[in-house]
């Protein structure tokens, strides 16, 4: 069934509904990180909108890729639009959860660039002219956060029952 991109928020869960530490990054990678979805979401990103061209740019077996395009759409991360009646066809839009992964691939890409590939296979410019690259800035005062440095950022566990160093009971 289609859906409309403000039809269906992604499922809100407890960080805990994944086995091991209670975390963000483990209960967001139980709704894409698989790598057929995350490709999946690139392409549509691109503009890259129905199946054969997801299929085709991402490499992905068909079968294995209409799942990953099912789960994503009952996560709330894409929704379809039908383009054609007769025989059905639709094309894949990304939700506003879908678009909030952007930084997440580029954050990829740019370690990818730096880590894995010889020379980069695309390269992406801001509009001012210069390659765009991976910055974390403080959303309240918009100062740039240096990662690396942990005297420029911290943490505190608030899920019960843990600490840094694991569970505490």
């Amino acid at each position: 069934m289609a859906s409309g991109p403000g039809a269906r928020r992604p499922g809100r869960r407890p960080a805990g509904d994944v086995p091991g530490r209670p975390c963000s990054i483990a209960a967001a990678l139980a709704v894409v990180g698989e790598r057929w979805a995350l490709l999946a979401i690139r392409e549509i990103s691109f503009g890259n909108r129905r199946f054969d061209q997801i299929a085709r740019n991402t490499g992905a077996p068909r079968d294995i890729l209409t799942a990953r395009l099912r789960s994503l759409e009952d996560a709330g991360v894409i929704y379809r639009r039908g383009y054609q009646e007769h025989p059905p066809r639709f094309e894949y839009h990304l939700t506003e959860a879908g678009k909030g992964l952007r930084p997440a691939l580029n954050a990829l890409r740019v370690w990818g660039d730096r880590w894995i590939v010889e020379e980069p296979p695309v390269v992406f410019t801001h509009s001012c002219g210069h390659p765009l690259d991976e910055a974390s800035v403080c959303g309240h005062c918009g100062n740039p956060v240096r990662l690396d440095d942990k005297a420029d950022w911290s943490y505190h566990v608030v899920a019960s029952g843990w600490d840094i160093h694991g569970p505490t009971a």
